[in-house]
């Protein structure tokens, strides 16, 4: 006995219905990623640095790596050039020594990436909550409320960054010192942490609050205010989660920028100083044997390179699989 036609019918529906299945926006973000070659090794190269940096506390505890003690018997007494071919490069010392007082290269790359990563990090955080704040609340009050924080961002925008950083350096440092009662280098991070955030909400402000002004006529936010909910309802539980995305896209771009920020401050002679190992101070002590021994210079710098360049690449590829409208064809 044979199917009815009506039957054969309803079971091809059944299944089309079962081969069609919609995906939720996470899906479909993954699924971009995952095609993006480029943006996953830049990912994975991301994620390589940030457990190396987050490890790298430990691996001074167990002696792995050894950022501090000085070797006089790799550079033929303090003060001399590395010995051995091309900074004293070997299996024990990957990146060579440091000429003059023999300290391993590589292990002060390591350690100075920790510090460059937490402060970036930080700095990036007090930017996103102070911007997302403010933007949440300029969008969705609008009127007077509206115009004076948007004043107050284009007045935070009107400060020149590096500027700043340079000016108020040794009397913030010299202050947090004194309070903290520590040595330079705590009081440094605070204060670029400090700095480099209250400089960097603004423009999460901004994205935030023009992403607010899309959202806030929606159906769902004029339901939870009919039902009676307050602002705090509103802001967080009804209009932040629509916001991760650009937050989330604008973090990665802006977390390189922080990590370069603080590379040149040190460099300068305002951030970090040696013998605290940075970024920044690294190149600002190698820049002196750039010709005598390159090395010196090459592979810190090679290394600050990659790092900006994985949460660069990380951010584009972020930002494109999270806009609806770009072409993925």
């Amino acid at each position: 006995m044979t199917d009815s036609p009506a039957v054969e019918g309803h079971n091809d529906v059944g299944l089309l219905s079962a081969s069609i299945q919609g995906r939720t926006p996470w899906q479909i973000t993954r699924a971009r990623l995952t095609r993006d070659r480029v943006t996953m090794v830049a990912f994975g190269a991301a994620v390589f640095f940030v457990l190396l940096a987050v490890s790298a506390p430990l691996l001074t505890q167990l002696k792995v790596i050894d950022p501090y003690n000085l070797h006089p018997d790799l550079v033929g007494g303090l003060g001399s050039m590395p010995l051995g071919p091309f900074g004293g490069v070997s299996l024990q010392h990957w990146m060579g020594v440091e000429p003059g007082t023999g300290r391993d290269i590589f292990s002060r790359v390591v350690a100075g990436l920790t510090v460059s990563l937490t402060v970036a990090t930080l700095a990036v955080l007090l930017s996103v909550i102070i911007g997302t704040i403010v933007g949440i609340i300029a969008g969705t009050a609008g009127g007077r409320a509206d115009w004076f924080l948007s004043r107050v961002v284009d007045f935070v925008l009107s400060f020149p960054q590096t500027l700043m950083l340079i000016a108020l350096s040794t009397i913030v440092i010299d202050a947090l010192q004194a309070w903290l009662n520590t040595d330079r280098t705590v009081p440094s991070m605070v204060f670029m942490i400090l700095v480099m955030g209250f400089f960097g909400w603004p423009y999460f402000a901004r994205i935030v609050r023009g992403q607010v002004l899309s959202l806030r006529e929606r159906e769902f936010v004029e339901a939870a205010q009919s039902l009676g909910a307050g602002r705090a309802r509103i802001y967080f539980t009804e209009l932040l989660p629509h916001l991760w995305a650009p937050i989330l896209v604008y973090t990665t771009l802006i977390m390189p920028q922080n990590i370069a920020t603080e590379a040149a401050l040190g460099f300068l002679g305002v951030g970090i100083q040696s013998p605290t190992p940075s970024f920044g101070s690294i190149l600002n002590d190698s820049v002196h044997y750039a010709t005598s021994d390159p090395a010196y210079f090459i592979f810190p710098g090679v290394t600050l390179f990659l790092v900006v360049l994985s949460f660069n690449l990380l951010g584009d590829g972020l930002r494109d699989a999270l806009d609806p409208k770009a072409d993925r064809q």
